[in-house]
């Protein structure tokens, strides 16, 4: 059996930056974990993402890329290039020891009810400048069959709980700009789903009312009272009565229900939607899971865990308090992904995207040398 020393990208709905981590496994039950870094977007780099967040909201195939698209392309494909440059040069590897990485790319579009998700990010131009092969182009395989095309990392949340040996039902809570949940449970293949907005609406609300890209550590949400009548107003949504597998958009809720609240108010109340829409989806599931663990960014904000503690009827804890990596977990599953994929292995199931079989995916760009 093969083993892959890979390198994961992620740039998340979130748009903060390019997190990178160093994997080496098999795509399957190996998982040995090397360093890690994050390059971050800048205002600039935001506000041309935000642009292109827009533009295409009019597309109907994948593969245009009119007026700001082109440039956002461009420089999501730098970034991610100087990301790893840099995380090459800081932990003095050199590239011809990696074999793959794996390249999500920025997704700026997600409608798999009409057969179409979009991901910026020229695959094979960042393997001809890195010189290493790069595996892409993750989740249009499975939406062309009819699936969700996400979540995609559930295969690697059942690896770590399976390395880990942890027993008994565990979700993991991935929190970006769009929440989603992975259900483990021993002997059975996950389940999966998003679950609701993530941390898209509060980033949203902060640099409408306040020019800063996020509530960083609640604190904003802090300051505030939740609103239940506009909480129960966003939780009416019909995404949350649907059954996994279930996927959303970065921009399928917006802040009308929050218009007339002040930033504090407003602020706390996305928080607690968050939160709950997370409880929504517990009917649906086999059973409680005895454990859900918190990663992505939304582990970083008190606020929300602590809303989730107060919510949902399960232990809840981060991933770095069990030894994972909250920030890099991400990362980290495109680079086993990236694995799978050059084996050929099967990287969205049914309980996971609602595709009608097991689905290898992905496009390998291979590196000039």
């Amino acid at each position: 059996m093969a083993h892959y020393r890979a390198i994961g990208l992620m740039s998340g709905t979130s748009m903060d930056g390019v997190d990178v981590a160093l994997v080496e496994t098999d795509g399957q039950t190996a998982l040995n974990f090397g360093a890690t870094s994050h390059l971050p977007y800048n205002d600039k780099d935001r506000s041309l993402l935000r642009n292109a967040l827009g533009e295409a909201a009019t597309l109907t195939n994948r593969k245009e890329r009119p007026g700001v698209l082109a440039f956002a392309e461009r420089m999501v494909t730098e970034r991610h290039a100087e990301a790893v440059e840099a995380f090459l040069l800081q932990n003095n590897i050199a590239a011809e020891t990696i074999d793959l990485v794996g390249f999500h790319g920025q997704t700026v579009l997600h409608r798999p009810k009409e057969r179409l998700t979009i991901q910026i990010g020229d695959g094979h131009a960042l393997a001809e400048r890195l010189g290493i092969d790069i595996v892409y182009d993750f989740r249009a395989a499975d939406i062309l069959a009819g699936g969700q095309g996400a979540p995609i990392v559930p295969v690697f949340h059942q690896a770590l709980v399976t390395a880990a040996g942890i027993k008994g039902e565990v979700a993991f809570l991935n929190i970006g700009g769009v929440a989603n949940v992975t259900f483990v449970a021993e002997g059975e293949e996950p389940i999966a789903c998003d679950t609701g907005p993530g941390n898209a609406l509060i980033d949203d609300l902060m640099f409408q009312r306040t020019g800063a890209p996020i509530d960083r550590h609640g604190h904003m949400a802090a300051r505030g009272r939740v609103n239940e009548a506009c909480l129960l107003s966003l939780l009416a949504h019909p995404f949350f009565d649907l059954a996994p597998p279930k996927s959303l958009d970065r921009n399928a809720f917006a802040l009308d229900f929050v218009a007339k609240l002040s930033t504090e108010d407003a602020a706390a109340t996305l928080t607690a939607f968050t939160a709950a829409s997370v409880l929504r989806l517990i009917p649906h599931l086999p059973s409680p899971p005895q454990i859900l663990i918190v990663c992505g960014g939304g582990a970083r904000n008190p606020i929300l865990v602590r809303e989730l503690v107060m919510r949902l009827p399960c232990k809840v804890t981060t991933a770095d308090a069990v030894g994972w990596s909250s920030d890099s977990m991400e990362a980290q599953a495109f680079a086993y992904l990236a694995a799978r994929v050059v084996e050929g292995l099967p990287i969205t199931f049914p309980k996971t995207t609602g595709v009608a079989l097991a689905l290898a995916g992905g496009e390998i760009a291979r590196s000039p040398g």
